[in-house]
């Protein structure tokens, strides 16, 4: 049977941008950009051209997609003629094949909002439209607040749509701009739009999720025969965000009727990539990722009663709807009980620690992970630290050198421009065998720029170490993430550092304190330690 293909477009660059406290910086907008057109999306919304120095810069520089980079703007504003609106002159001088235009379809708006007539309204929709279809460019008109319009004045409502339609644009995008709308009545809604004369395959469904239903709309949006998608990464989007992607592509590769019915440009290999992806996004936006989010969460396939816990090792479809493989996610099995042993036996396996089933070490070290969990550590995300407490508690970690003491000064001075800087500076002392190292550094750059004190900490660290010295000259420190595991005055910070080394290989250790240099310093020494671990025995 021949699928019908469904188009999926993205708009976190744009809509997702609106979530409150989110600001992409250019290089973020386009490294989105290629896990996106690598995931196979369609369309990716890139910003407004002419909104912000940003999202212009972004446009300047978009390089070759498979993926239509899309403008976003609006039709043209009441006294000027599309040909001489500056605000949409922008849009089109964006350059983009694609160019995506918002406009009224509920008459209060136009009314309360505008000002302007409803006459006018649909005049302004026909004529921006017909704007971009005579340069030669493709035309989306988003209906902005098209349900709410619908059900107030349908007869109006779809007036907006078939002018816009008849103007040339090739997706009329139906928008539940507030995001109120149920599935039911979306379903019915669209189900009405297509009866009036727009073909589903120019249809497009825009859903809010303030009613946490975005994904239900959408999809009921679909089964009335729908065929865009509009969405972003993570449900990112004004107020209580936009349909969710990394909800959306999943159910609709994987689950029926879907699966059997739809094809999109999103293949069941590149599916596996939809975890890193949203991870991504949260690290460039400095967040901790949502563990209960469906499908990429941490927690999605996590199984923590014992019940569940003991049926999953028999078979992962007990309690699994999916295998996590598919989307790029793994099985989590907490380390609380007897299926807790049986998973750090598979995690000690991967770090090439065998430990017989009944060593006593075992229940040893998940007590250990427990408190120190429980202290604000995370061993999900740092396998090198997980791995050296294990070892420590088996006597398997040697002791290449030991740390005396530390000490980092922080301090503003004026610089030969007579402008104040701020300087660091790191001391360690560490004892090789019998002998003791003190080593001094600095944090300043090339170019004279101070790279902050957990630099000039990680500097003198790995300064001298003696005869390991040369094992850990290719160490470098990749990535430092922040988290405050509690608030108020007895806040602990988190710190998670990912290293690389000359042989491509790259490793994650934590720190906790409620000092952000102790922290930091914790996680800097189990990256040298896990290094020599592996490349070394003591001498």
């Amino acid at each position: 049977m021949t699928k019908t293909r469904l188009t999926l477009y993205d708009t976190t660059l744009r809509d997702g941008q609106q979530t409150q406290g989110v600001q992409f910086s250019t290089p973020e907008k386009h490294r989105i950009v290629e896990a996106l057109d690598a995931l196979g999306i369609d369309y990716i919304e890139g910003g407004w051209p002419g909104a912000n120095p940003t999202d212009s810069a972004f446009f300047d520089e978009v390089g070759h997609t498979r993926a239509t980079v899309t403008a976003f703007g609006m039709t043209k504003r009441a006294g000027r003629s599309a040909e001489n609106d500056d605000v949409l002159a922008a849009v089109m001088n964006a350059g983009t094949k694609s160019v995506c235009l918002v406009g009224k379809t509920h008459d209060f708006h136009v009314t309360a909002a505008l000002g302007i007539t409803l006459e006018e309204n649909v005049e302004h929709i026909r004529a921006s439209v017909a704007h971009i279809v005579s340069q030669k460019r493709e035309a989306l008109f988003d209906a902005e607040h098209f349900f709410d319009g619908y059900k107030a004045n349908p007869d109006y409502a779809l007036t907006c749509l078939h002018a816009a339609y008849e103007a040339g644009a090739r997706w009329i995008v139906l928008c539940d701009t507030n995001g109120g709308a149920l599935p039911s009545e979306v379903g019915r809604i669209t189900e009405a739009v297509i009866a009036s004369g727009i073909p589903g395959t120019h249809v497009g469904i825009h859903t809010h999720n303030d009613t946490e239903m975005a994904v239900a709309t959408t999809l009921a949006a679909v089964d009335a025969g729908a065929r865009q998608i509009q969405g972003t990464l993570n449900g990112l989007g004004e107020r209580c965000g936009n349909a969710n992607l990394t909800s959306l592509i999943p159910t609709l590769l994987l689950k029926e009727p879907y699966a059997s019915t739809y094809e999109t440009g999103v293949t069941l290999e590149a599916l596996e990539g939809m975890t890193r992806i949203s991870r991504m996004l949260d690290e460039i936006l400095n967040r901790v990722p949502l563990k209960q989010s469906a499908y990429v969460g941490s927690s999605a396939f996590a199984h923590k009663a014992g019940l569940h816990a003991s049926a999953i090792l028999k078979n992962p479809t007990t309690y699994e709807h999916i295998d996590p493989a598919l989307v790029g996610n793994r099985r989590v099995i907490p380390m609380s009980n007897q299926a807790g042993q049986s998973n750090l036996r598979r995690r000690l396996a991967e770090a090439g620690i065998e430990v017989p089933d009944k060593d006593p070490a075992l229940a040893r070290i998940l007590d250990r992970i427990k408190a120190r969990e429980a202290e604000g550590y995370s061993y999900d995300t740092a396998q090198a630290s997980f791995e050296l407490l294990a070892r420590d508690e088996l006597g398997m970690l040697p002791e290449f050198f030991e740390v005396k003491r530390y000490r980092v000064t922080v301090e503003r001075r004026k610089n030969k421009y007579n402008k104040m800087i701020s300087h660091s500076e790191a001391v360690v002392v560490v004892k090789v065998g019998d002998e003791k190292k003190l080593s001094v550094s600095e944090s300043m750059d090339e170019l004279g720029n101070d790279r902050g004190p957990v630099n000039a900490l990680s500097k003198a660290l790995a300064k001298d170490l003696g005869p390991y010295q040369h094992m850990i000259d290719d160490l470098r420190l990749v990535d430092f993430k922040v988290r405050i595991t509690q608030g108020g005055t007895e806040a602990v910070t988190r710190v998670i550092i990912d290293s690389e080394d000359g042989q491509g290989r790259r490793w994650s250790t934590v720190g906790v304190s409620a000092n952000i240099i102790d922290a930091s310093f914790e996680a800097l020494l189990d990256a040298v330690r896990w290094k020599l671990v592996r490349d070394a025995a003591p001498a």
